[in-house]
């Protein structure tokens, strides 16, 4: 296997003349511009990716926050829709207390209160004894 040498140019000297000045420095200002081109363009990447990185930064931070309120928003209506039919209970009650019958029979039931030659007995109820004996341990 031969290896063929590419000839050296070290050993070549210059003419220093006008044309082979002016290659020279076209060619140095060739490399002068495609290095500051080259600077430019990574300064420009830079610039990209920190901007990019804060733009995703802001993002991530965006969407825990909206995802917060979203559930901040369905703890509210939960709440709202047990506070719906605590009002609707409550109407419903307000009604019935303008019935006489009503009274009558929440008085006795309450207060036991009775009418002449009438006899209320109590009896307990156990899911109210179970609750209590819940409550005392």
């Amino acid at each position: 296997m031969k290896k063929t040498q590419k000839p050296s140019t070290k050993n070549v000297t210059s003419i220093d003349t006008d044309y082979v000045r002016s290659m020279q420095k076209k060619e140095n200002f060739k490399k002068a511009q495609q290095k500051r081109l080259r600077n430019r363009l990574a300064v420009f990447f830079v610039i990209v990716c920190v901007v990019a990185g804060s733009l995703f930064n802001m993002n991530a931070g965006q969407k825990e926050i909206l995802a917060a309120k979203h559930k901040e928003k369905a703890q509210a209506i939960a709440t709202l829709e047990d506070l719906k039919e605590q009002q609707e209970q409550l109407n419903t009650q307000l009604i019935r207390l303008d019935d006489d019958e009503y009274i009558a029979k929440l008085a006795r039931k309450e207060y036991f209160l009775s009418e002449s030659n009438e006899i209320i007995f109590s009896i307990p109820d156990k899911k109210k004894e179970s609750e209590k004996e819940i409550r005392k341990e």
